[in-house]
């Protein structure tokens, strides 16, 4: 879509070359959303990727991705053996359901940024306990936890001429078991509910669930938690009004197939085989178990 109201579009090559804000200012990642819709109140665009960021970068404290990387090149990344935990970003990314155009200009930045509930790169984050690096004016940074930065729909934690810079990603988290599980109301649908689980080598295990609320949670434990008491901790962490309500799913419908779900993570990253647990569920495994 055009754009009318544009006057400028700015391409500063470096930090000291970005411009002070004003009213009517947008930065443009990938532009995948920015140019899907009117922008009536957008006069002018700050186009981020004229920074030259690397899209990543792999270091021994663990995997660093800026705002400005693709799903495309975050899905043909390649990562150390150790980080087990490398197919969910795979995952993640086919959980953003769209055409290789999409995916060859979609960015990690833009979809953090957009803050909708069923953003998977927000659910990757959160559940490697990525922290996300802000820019601000006047030359200061600033990290956060993806559930400080992500407040609701639409609603993040920026203020005016602040920037996201990167995503980092510690290795621990990349050397954890996982699972994933989505569902959505129809096969090429907007995720519903979209929920990942990890866990230590020492059993500690974690529960992020996003998409069916309306910002992301992680639910952490010591160990394993049997069913009921996973059930409980679902419970107390989500009350009824912030489970996420639109056309992709209602409230009632979206606490049920999380709760199913988070069973099913927990059974997949239990101590027993494979085919004991999928013997348990009555079922074959569902779309994502981790190794």
């Amino acid at each position: 879509m055009d754009l009318n109201t544009i006057e400028a579009i700015l391409q500063p090559r470096s930090r000291g070359e970005l411009p002070a804000w004003r009213d009517g200012d947008a930065c443009l990642g990938g532009g995948t959303w920015l140019f899907s819709e009117p922008q009536p109140a957008t006069r002018r665009l700050l186009d981020l990727a004229s920074l030259g960021w690397p899209p990543h970068t792999i270091t021994a404290d663990g995997l660093t991705l800026a705002a400005t990387c693709t799903i495309a090149q975050l899905d043909r990344l390649a990562l150390p053996p150790a980080w087990i935990a490398a197919p969910l970003i795979g995952q993640c990314c086919r959980a953003l359901l769209g055409s290789f155009k999409i995916w060859n200009t979609a960015t990690v930045g833009g979809n953090l940024c957009l803050a909708l509930p069923a953003g998977p790169m927000i659910a990757l984050a959160t559940a490697l306990e990525a922290t996300c690096t802000i820019w601000s004016p006047g030359g200061g940074e600033r990290g956060l936890a993806t559930t400080e930065f992500v407040l609701g729909p639409r609603h993040t934690i920026l203020q005016p001429g602040e920037i996201l810079r990167d995503v980092r990603i510690p290795a621990v988290a990349l050397a954890r078991r996982t699972a994933f599980r989505r569902t959505s109301l129809s096969a090429n649908g907007r995720s519903g509910a979209l929920l990942i689980g990890t866990r230590d080598a020492d059993g500690a295990f974690a529960l992020t669930v996003t998409a069916s609320v309306r910002r992301p949670l992680r639910l952490t434990f010591e160990g394993l938690p049997g069913p009921a008491a996973l059930a409980r901790a679902i419970d107390d962490a989500i009350p009824e009004a912030l489970y996420h309500d639109d056309v992709h799913g209602r409230p009632d419908w979206r606490r049920h197939v999380t709760r199913h779900l988070a069973d099913e993570i927990r059974a997949a990253l239990g101590d027993a085989p494979a085919d004991e647990i999928h013997a348990a569920l009555g079922a074959a495994p569902a779309e994502g178990a981790g190794p």
